[in-house]
């Protein structure tokens, strides 16, 4: 994609220098991405999008700045963000280090120990390009499971509605795993930590150190089972990023039987945005609970 005048111009005013070359990286399948380079040999990363809502950067850079409150693992500083692009530090990617993992996993216990009173966040933002509800009510605010299964699981049930997804298994389903749902989660309750939202393989990159950095979120204090569930859907994590995290934060008791209800969630997501090839998965997870 070339970029268009009149957004370098913006860009050269908000980082007071003229750039002076871009190039293309792959940045997700959402929006254009590219590295500019500036006279004075200072970098940046734009992310550019002009079909998206208009709030989608914004609600990203706030996610963005939200994880930096934690101080507890790396994540791009924030250099603007506007209706149609996001310029970020750029981040000089280099090979893991020995102990990349072991050291991920530990950074991304430190993360979850950053707490809030309340689940949710203080404004909606996005899983992908799908709206996430993190606005509650005053009972979802202090009760996880209530705040996930309706916040979470119904909104992506009442969207599989819409977009002609839901038939009467899947509604049939929904329905019991609402009555059975804090059957499934109870004895697991923690105060709200910060999550990052949509940690998968895609949404971490490597540093010029070796060390890992967080990009892409969607943030929300939640559970931080959901996190690390959503890290199992698609690989990219090694057993020593697990052990490393549950040693220096140990889990409760039978999280890996919850492991699936909050890969529910993000199944769902795909279900919405991608199509029926992720209804048959979504189905297995509802009848892994209502055997």
């Amino acid at each position: 994609m070339k970029l268009n005048q009149n957004l370098i111009k913006n860009i050269e005013s908000i980082v007071n220098d003229k750039v002076t070359g871009s190039n293309s990286v792959s940045g997700g399948c959402i929006s254009d991405s590219q590295i500019l380079k500036c006279a004075s040999g200072k970098k940046y990363f734009l992310k550019v999008n002009y079909s998206q809502p208009p709030d989608m950067f914004i609600k990203e850079a706030n996610g963005l700045k939200e994880l930096r409150k934690a101080d507890a693992i790396r994540i791009p500083e924030v250099i603007w963000a506007d209706s149609n692009f996001i310029l970020l530090e750029c981040i000089d990617g280099s090979s893991r280090t020995k102990y990349f993992f072991e050291d991920f996993g530990r950074k991304f216990a430190e993360l979850h120990k950053y707490k809030s009173d309340k689940f949710g966040f203080y404004e909606d933002n996005y899983i992908g390009s799908t709206p996430q509800m993190n606005h509650s009510d005053k009972s979802e605010e202090s009760d996880w499971i209530e705040f996930y299964f309706n916040k979470r699981i119904l909104f992506q049930y009442n969207l599989a509605k819409k977009n002609d997804y839901a038939d009467s298994t899947l509604t049939s389903l929904i329905k019991k795993l609402e009555d059975k749902i804090s059957e499934i989660i109870e004895g697991s309750e923690e105060t709200p930590c910060l999550l990052h939202g949509d940690l998968w393989g895609g949404n971490y990159i490597v540093d010029e150190k070796g060390k890992v950095c967080l990009i892409d979120p969607a943030v929300y204090y939640g559970h931080r089972e959901a996190d690390l569930a959503m890290t199992k859907l698609f690989g990219g994590f090694s057993d020593e990023f697990y052990k490393s995290y549950n040693e220096s934060y140990p889990l409760p008791d039978g999280f890996e039987f919850r492991e699936n209800i909050y890969k529910l969630y993000h199944v769902m997501n795909h279900l919405n945005l991608f199509g029926t090839g992720y209804y048959s998965q979504t189905i297995s997870i509802l009848k892994f609970y209502l055997k």
